[in-house]
């Protein structure tokens, strides 16, 4: 049974984005979870957040309680778009989090992240070639997540594990589910109950 998650992320597609200081959310978080110590973590004066889900805005708040001076979220479409809930857009806000819409990152440079102006049309995202630049000692790219060592010879379907019935794959023998698989909803109570189904499943085809 594979449940391997959502282990990649999603490159920014920006110059310098491999600069010293540019780095995952998710790694950002899992370190912040497992430190004993919070005082080790190191983190910006200046820090900017790339993506519009709960991870860029989760990354965005521990930023500001670990002390960055100015932490902003820049999403490249519009405020109702964003895939972080209402609460946690709030909770963002009054923790000092700026919150910046129809951006997004073309360069990473010394000190600054460089940001163009987008537009939405017919739901494609393209530039207008307006650009600012904001300080930056720290980006977080918190733009998705992608399948990450899935075996080979496996079917994929939309970048995840093809599942049919209770998470079979195209392999005999092997299952999968939660975020890995292409079944269901990013939440963890459909994986959980993905996991139950395929267990079920297997201990089914074993008895058999």
């Amino acid at each position: 049974f594979l449940s391997i998650g959502l282990a990649g992320v999603n490159a920014l597609g920006a110059d310098g984005e491999d600069r010293e200081g540019v780095r995952d959310a998710v790694d950002f978080i899992a370190e912040l979870r497992q430190a004993s110590d919070l005082t080790t973590l190191p983190v910006g004066r200046n820090v900017v957040v790339i993506g519009g889900g709960m991870t860029a805005i989760d990354a965005a708040v521990q930023s500001r309680l670990l002390g960055a001076e100015a932490v902003t979220v820049a999403y490249r479409r519009g405020q109702e778009a964003m895939g972080a809930s209402t609460f946690e857009q709030d909770l963002a806000a009054q923790k000092g989090v700026r919150l910046m819409f129809n951006l997004r990152p073309v360069a990473v440079h010394e000190g600054e992240i460089e940001l163009e102006y987008t537009r939405v049309a017919e739901g494609r995202v393209t530039g207008t070639g307006e650009t600012i630049r904001l300080p930056a000692d720290q980006v977080f790219k918190a733009i998705g997540q992608k399948l990450d060592g899935a075996p080979e010879g496996i079917a994929l379907e939309g970048g995840k594990i093809t599942v049919t019935g209770a998470g079979r794959t195209s392999v005999k023998g092997v299952w999968a589910g939660g975020d890995c698989a292409s079944g269901g909803d990013d939440l963890t109570v459909t994986a959980v109950a993905e996991g139950r189904d395929a267990a079920m499943d297997i201990h089914a085809s074993l008895a058999g």
